[in-house]
């Protein structure tokens, strides 16, 4: 009688995984995202490359934080609740100044940039609408012109040297005149040269200009120069400041 043939070869293992028919996939970790101390150690690293002396600013902070705190508290007879209460505010104290000078030190490798001083647009609180793009731009010089719209009214900053960019700068003006002729336009030159206004403070200055509009009607504004502008937006993927005009249709051929 022949023998019955090994199970271990018909049968699979116990110890196999088994796996379906439509077994799905393990879903790949994602990345996380670094944390907050991270975070905060990136932002340390960069600003201290780029100003140098931010870390004795903070601890001089933190120590004059913890000193008044202590002395309040030693005058109080109780020094150890001073001390309690004195440390986390004098840390606070130094986390603001680290922010305030991340800001500048973020500023500072972009000025002289092309588009520096649309970035500065970008840190306006809400309430304002502004563009990636310059809404005029001169390819051979980079003097740019960008736009923010907000209750104000209508704030055109201009790049580049003021001689240079004001022919961008009045062109720009007109065109808004004659779509907006009740909008205030105004200007501002970004540059730290006289009667410019530096990148860091930008959104500062545009927030002092006194309120003119509604949120109503800064919408309708920006409705009303998105529909009504007279030039073609600049397709997606195309450097601004790398356009070249096309000189053989300027002259219809």
């Amino acid at each position: 009688m022949a023998n019955s043939p090994d199970s271990s070869n018909s049968t699979p293992s116990a110890d196999a995984p088994k796996r379906g028919l439509f077994q799905r996939k393990p879903k790949e970790a994602k990345a996380k995202k670094p944390g907050q101390l991270k975070q905060i150690a990136e932002v340390f690293k960069m600003t201290r490359r780029n100003d140098p002396q931010v870390v004795w600013i903070m601890v001089l902070a933190f120590l004059a934080v913890v000193a008044v705190a202590f002395l309040i508290g030693f005058l109080l007879e109780n020094w150890v609740t001073g001390l309690i209460i004195g440390i986390p505010l004098g840390l606070l104290a130094a986390v603001f100044i680290l922010s305030r000078r991340a800001e500048k030190a973020a500023f500072a490798q972009i000025e002289n940039q092309p588009g520096a001083s649309g970035a500065a647009l970008g840190t306006l609180r809400r309430g304002w609408v502004t563009q990636d793009q310059p809404v005029a731009v001169n390819p051979r010089t980079q003097d740019a012109v960008f736009m923010a719209i907000g209750r104000p009214g209508v704030v055109l900053v201009s790049e580049g040297p003021t001689h240079r960019v004001k022919p961008l700068v009045d062109a720009e003006r007109k065109r808004l005149a004659r779509i907006l002729p009740n909008v205030t336009i105004h200007v501002l030159e970004s540059g730290r040269g006289e009667g410019q206004v530096p990148l860091n403070k930008l959104a500062k200055t545009m927030g002092k200009l006194n309120k003119e509009l509604t949120k109503i009607e800064v919408n309708a504004v920006s409705k009303r120069i998105n529909s009504l502008g007279n030039r073609l937006p600049i397709p997606k993927g195309i450097d601004p400041y790398k356009a070249r005009p096309d000189r053989k249709a300027a002259r219809g051929r």
